[in-house]
């Protein structure tokens, strides 16, 4: 019998070389009008052509796939990073919308736990943002989220209460409430940290672990970083940033230190109790006076005679009040002040010490004196002090983002700052950008009726924060 295989293997030979001539025929065809480099290209699409919906999402892979080769993944910082992030800061549709927010917050500034308005608004661009938040904590704050939802977790604060300051700065956005101005700039960073929340939205994909953005209530009085940590603000962080707008730099300068950067803040009030008596007759009277102002002068040689001449320390007596009869020596004279010192030792032991003072001198003079804190109404404020390791990444991303000539090291300053309470539990870094512009008027320092900022600080700023909290989590996670 005549075997058939040889006839089989022969037909299929046949079969393959006209399959393929007539499939070499077809792709020249569809390529005659294209780049000879685009050919794989162009056969994925006359392929596809077949199958209208096989088109439409191998064009969307497309996109993506191109996006992500021309983009950076950013873990190890260069310079596109940077203009990413700054890219995204500067689009002209950001910018008008990160300063409209900050005008809103302007024409409706409210106290200490009354921010109500301001926090609804804040929700409300975050919901648009689709960014998640726990609501309330220390009755008016936000503590919100971005990224993995995993560990490493750094955190950013903006402080959003006003002050009771009439405002005095005539333009279109003046305060629309009698009495109340963000006299403090506490409007602009609330913006910018809203801001640094629509970059971060955008670079998700990027982000290699959580960034918690905290809208904190009541810097100005009460201690609002207090109540928020009470309420679980920092809640698995290990370290947290913020900024403060400074009339000291120009703008968008960013200024910070190592090590103590704000004193610690204290008042006191003393009531030195005596006898009071006519003045013709001092002998009959226990003289409040007298002993008050031996404690006055005695106060001074606190800082003076017993403070290490390094270590800054201020103790200020600044109301002194008796009785309103010239005739009269009175029963009780009431005295009070504030103290600074760059270090809980030295704060402490200035409290200490005033109140051993007060009531020791007036003791002298035969009279009772009792001191108060004032420690019941949160008016305490421990010194702020930067972390080594947190300064020098702010340093860093403020050099790499903006150019070194852009970073300053600043001098300690005696004011407070309630962030101080978060620098005592976590890792902390506090710095300032600048927003002086003497030719728009903004020269003005805070706690002034004409207080006003550059604007353009505004875009600036978010994009510092976003790259802050963006950076962080690259180096730690």
């Amino acid at each position: 019998m005549i075997s058939l295989k040889p006839y089989i293997l022969f037909l299929i030979l046949i079969f393959i070389s006209f399959f393929a001539n007539n499939f070499l025929l077809f792709v020249n065809s569809i390529t005659s009008s294209s780049s000879p480099d685009n050919e794989y290209t162009t056969f994925f699409d006359a392929v596809t052509s077949i199958n209208p919906k096989a088109s439409l999402n191998a064009g969307k892979n497309q996109t993506s796939l191109s996006a992500s080769r021309g983009s950076s993944s950013c873990e190890v910082w260069d310079v596109t990073c940077s203009e990413a992030v700054l890219g995204l800061a500067r689009k002209s549709e950001n910018v008008e919308w990160i300063k409209g927010l900050r005008r809103k917050i302007h024409e409706n500034p409210e106290l200490a736990f009354e921010e109500y308005e301001t926090s609804k608004l804040v929700r409300a661009e975050l919901d648009r943002m689709e960014i998640e938040y726990r609501y309330p904590l220390a009755k008016t704050g936000i503590r919100a989220w971005i990224g993995t939802g995993g560990p490493p977790f750094v955190a950013i604060r903006a402080d959003m209460d006003a002050l009771p300051i009439q405002e005095a700065v005539e333009w279109e956005h003046k305060s629309k409430v009698p009495g109340k101005m963000h006299a403090c700039g506490h409007d602009a960073h609330v913006a910018m940290l809203v801001g640094a929340a629509k970059i971060l939205k955008n670079r998700v994909h990027l982000l290699k672990g959580t960034v918690i953005l905290l809208f904190q209530p009541a810097e100005e009085a009460g201690n609002g970083a207090k109540r928020m940590i009470g309420d679980g603000a920092l809640e698995s962080v290990e370290a947290i940033f913020a900024v403060h707008v400074s009339h000291e730099h120009p703008t968008a300068i960013i200024g910070s230190r190592p090590g103590p950067l704000l004193a610690g803040c204290g008042f006191f009030r003393a009531v030195i109790s005596g006898r009071k008596g006519l003045a013709g007759n001092p002998h009959h009277a226990v003289d409040p006076i007298l002993a008050a102002s031996a404690a006055v002068i005695s106060l001074q040689g606190i800082v003076s005679r017993e403070s290490n001449p390094l270590d800054s320390q201020v103790v200020s007596v600044t109301s002194f009040n008796g009785g309103n009869n010239l005739d009269l020596i009175p029963d009780t004279v009431v005295i009070g002040g504030t103290f600074r010192a760059f270090s809980n030792a030295s704060f402490y032991n200035l409290l200490q010490r005033i109140e051993e003072v007060v009531v020791e001198q007036a003791g002298v003079f035969r009279c009772l004196a009792t001191v108060d804190f004032f420690e019941k109404e949160s008016t305490i404020y421990p010194p702020t002090v930067n972390d080594d390791r947190m300064y020098e990444h702010v340093k860093k991303v403020a050099t790499d983002l903006l150019g070194p000539p852009n970073f300053r090291v600043v001098p300690p300053m005696m004011g407070a700052e309630d962030f101080s309470f978060y620098s005592q539990v976590v890792p902390a870094a506090f710095y300032y950008i600048g927003v002086r512009n003497e030719t728009l008027g903004s020269i003005h320092t805070g706690h002034s009726p004409y207080f006003m900022i550059d604007e353009d600080v505004l875009p600036i700023g978010a994009a510092v924060h976003a790259t802050i909290a963006e950076r962080y989590l690259i180096e730690h996670g």
